[in-house]
């Protein structure tokens, strides 16, 4: 009885097999793909409108993005303590600051080739620019911020009109104390400016190509993003603000989160 039943279960398999439309096998890779790794967020592929009409944000322009994964959280002292201890990489300034080094706080005083030697250790990569500004949209069309248009204490870390305590913070905040925004991504503005990959120039949206911009070939600078804890004007915030820094700076306003190629 038991081997009657297993075979009518293999016809059944095999008829279901030989039935099943040419398309099944890739979406069900696709499924598989869309599970994000730990504490990642699974960021879908797409056109979205980058940029803005100001300064080197401009000109807005169409760019296409494959589908990616992004921290949920930015880097946090906890995490990067154990890629010291696990690569013996030398501490950054202020790991020992206690206004700045608890375990839920996010890392700072990380330069660029911290951010990406500690990306390539977890397996992970440093977001391009247009990566982390289709993340930080979530989705919204022409907004100025993650959540909408408008600059809102309660929405993230910043110095709006100058107090540092506005939003319930004089420092750092631990990650994910904010809402998130449409995807699922914490501290997208404010907290700590994040490190991408992209060298920075004024004016590579003229000449930036519209599938998976991967920024100038060579630079001196390289492009951060998201505004910090120590930022006083809101346009900082903004999801297309581009900061450029020397890559080797290390600074109580800059950290980072990773991204990963599925």
């Amino acid at each position: 009885m038991k081997k009657m039943f297993s075979i009518i279960i293999i016809i059944i398999l095999t008829t279901l097999s030989c039935g099943a439309p040419e398309d099944q096998e890739p979406q069900i890779k696709k499924e598989i793909t869309d599970v994000p790794p730990h504490d990642m967020v699974f960021i879908p592929g797409g056109y979205f409108t980058m940029g803005s009409d100001t300064d080197d944000e401009s000109p807005r322009h169409k760019v296409w993005v494959d589908p990616f994964f992004m921290d949920k959280f930015e880097v946090t002292n906890h995490q990067y303590k154990e890629f010291i201890e696990a690569t013996g990489h030398p501490k950054p300034p202020f790991f020992n600051d206690s206004d700045l080094n608890k375990s839920d706080q996010p890392v700072v005083g990380v330069s660029y080739y911290d951010a990406a030697s500690y990306a390539k250790w977890a397996g992970k990569r440093l977001p391009t620019e247009a990566e982390w500004e289709r993340a930080a949209r979530g989705g919204l069309k022409g907004k100025y911020f993650p959540w909408g248009d408008k600059p809102v204490a309660s929405r993230c870390n910043y110095a709006p009109k100058g107090s540092k305590e506005a939003d319930g913070y004089e420092y750092t905040a631990p990650v994910g104390k904010f809402p998130s925004n449409n995807y699922g991504l914490y501290d997208m503005a404010g907290n700590v400016w994040e490190w991408c990959q992209d060298f920075y120039d004024a004016e590579y949206y003229k000449i930036s190509p519209v599938k998976n911009p991967l920024g100038p070939d060579s630079g001196y600078t390289r492009v951060l993003r998201g505004g910090s804890w120590l930022s006083i004007n809101p346009k900082y915030l903004k999801c297309s603000s581009r900061l450029e820094l020397k890559p080797f700076v290390q600074d109580r306003y800059y950290g980072f989160r990773c991204a990963k190629t599925p």
